[in-house]
């Protein structure tokens, strides 16, 4: 793990910070009380959000966009990342290297009163305002940053498919006999994707609590989060065009948080002989800064050993999972502070985020910018690295502490309790961090229903 060495003069960025200048994820934010609060692109840079907007219509990346037949000033101006995601990798990491050039070296570009000027710099504009390209992240109000076309959520950790298998079907028949030969996934709802911060009601539809009696209608008893992480889909394909190993790379924006609510009752009810339902669409979390892949690059590492090797096209020569660490903590209704529940890492996962969207374009599946698949549950192989409630109290067995003082506990999500997750990865000093930021939903009670 190696790093060309950079530092933003233009911005001090806290050390412990998701948001340095080796991340700078984007998202679409407004600024609170603005008359129109237009929702336009920015990058995340320590406590601030530069506003690519304003920064575009400066002529900062007119060099980068010249080939690409569009305007940077419009692309920024939209209020979602599809457009931006559409124009391919060599866009998106040009982008960001002149991001880290800027903001490393501000006099070459500017002419701003409130910084120390560089004698001898020319520079390329006589005035940008600070405060139209840097808003504080407290102002900002940030939004889903992409029009979700479609949705995929796989089933990608090994630890999470045995330990499901296991409660269900027994240590012998714990994984089906297609799990260790394709990633297996299922088409979810993207009309029900929340940004972080966004409350959700707990949902309601049959359930079987006694399997000698006909099934019964009304709130989830079982609810439960799962820890994911979700990545976007950049340059579309056409229908009847497969991705390949060689090819996926360019087609894959960035990586966010992703929390797939599940309400286990009603989807073990539903589940045979289609799979997931009302259990899962009722609403999904995500994190709304868009880590780009080029960021993760340094985070590479080997994916587990895949046995049987896989078929050939969904054989990976290169090093493709990423060294992620993934925390989830529980706030209790009632109670003031968030508790860890457990840690898990993305390096786990079985089949790659890669092999993930080969395997789904392989039959000629076309994709589209904005288009989201999720990872599937993120299990590591200890008890503390499950990553959903599920197994953590082993199908409501076991209580999970949920408190600081260890006097709270949960089998399930309970009315009122919080969520969050947590997504980071940093060099073996620990001081070059590359983060997520939080991904956090509050469970409120179901709302009513003509049927109750």
């Amino acid at each position: 793990m190696s790093f060309t060495v950079l530092t933003s003069t233009l911005v001090k960025v806290p050390s412990d910070s998701h948001f340095s200048i080796y991340n700078l994820p984007f998202g679409i934010f407004s600024i609170e009380g603005e008359p129109d609060e237009k929702r336009r692109v920015g990058v995340a840079i320590g406590e601030y959000v530069l506003d690519l907007a304003y920064l575009a219509n400066k002529g900062l990346f007119d060099k980068e966009f010249e080939n690409s037949g569009s305007s940077p000033g419009y692309v920024f101006s939209q209020p979602t990342l599809n457009h931006f995601m559409s124009l391919g990798r060599p866009i998106w990491k040009g982008t960001r290297q002149k991001l880290q050039d800027f903001l490393s070296n501000p006099n070459r570009y500017i002419v701003d009163p409130t910084l120390p000027q560089s004698a001898g710099v020319e520079a390329t504009s006589t005035l940008w305002e600070r405060e139209k390209y840097l808003v504080e992240q407290s102002r900002a109000a940030m939004h889903i940053p992409a029009n979700i076309g479609d949705y995929t959520d796989f089933y990608a950790s090994k630890e999470h498919a045995t330990n499901v298998g296991c409660m269900f079907r027994g240590k012998d028949n714990a994984l089906m006999p297609n799990w260790v030969h394709l990633p297996v996934g299922y088409h979810g709802r993207s009309s029900s994707i929340v940004v972080s911060g966004t409350p959700l009601h707990r949902p309601s539809g049959q359930r079987l609590p006694n399997k000698d009696q006909p099934p019964v209608f009304g709130p989830s008893k079982r609810l439960d989060f799962e820890l994911e992480m979700g990545f976007f889909v950049g340059p579309k394909t056409n229908l009847g065009e497969p991705l390949t190993m060689e090819t996926v790379e360019d087609h894959i924006f960035g990586v966010v948080l992703l929390n797939d609510w599940s309400a286990r009752d009603i989807q073990a009810w539903e589940y045979v002989p289609l799979g997931p339902f009302l259990g899962k669409n009722f609403g999904t979390t995500i994190s709304p800064w868009v880590v780009t892949v080029d960021a993760l690059e340094p985070f590479l590492v080997p994916q587990p050993k895949q046995v049987p090797e896989p078929l050939p096209y969904l054989r990976d020569t290169k090093d493709s999972g990423y060294d992620i660490v993934l925390d989830v903590e529980l706030k209790p209704n009632g109670h003031d502070e968030f508790s860890r529940i457990c840690r898990s890492n993305l390096k786990y996962m079985y089949w790659t985020i890669k092999q993930q969207l080969v395997h789904h374009t392989v039959n000629g599946c076309n994709i589209r910018p904005g288009d989201l698949c999720g990872t599937g549950t993120i299990s590591g192989p200890i008890e503390d690295s499950y990553g959903s409630l599920l197994e953590l109290s082993w199908s409501g067995q076991k209580d999970v502490l949920v408190g600081k003082d260890g006097s709270i506990t949960r089998k399930f999500i309970e009315d009122g309790d919080e969520v969050k997750l947590i997504g980071y990865c940093s060099n073996p000093e620990g001081n070059y961090i590359v983060g997520f930021g939080e991904c956090v939903g509050k469970i409120l009670p179901p709302k009513p229903t003509p049927y109750d």
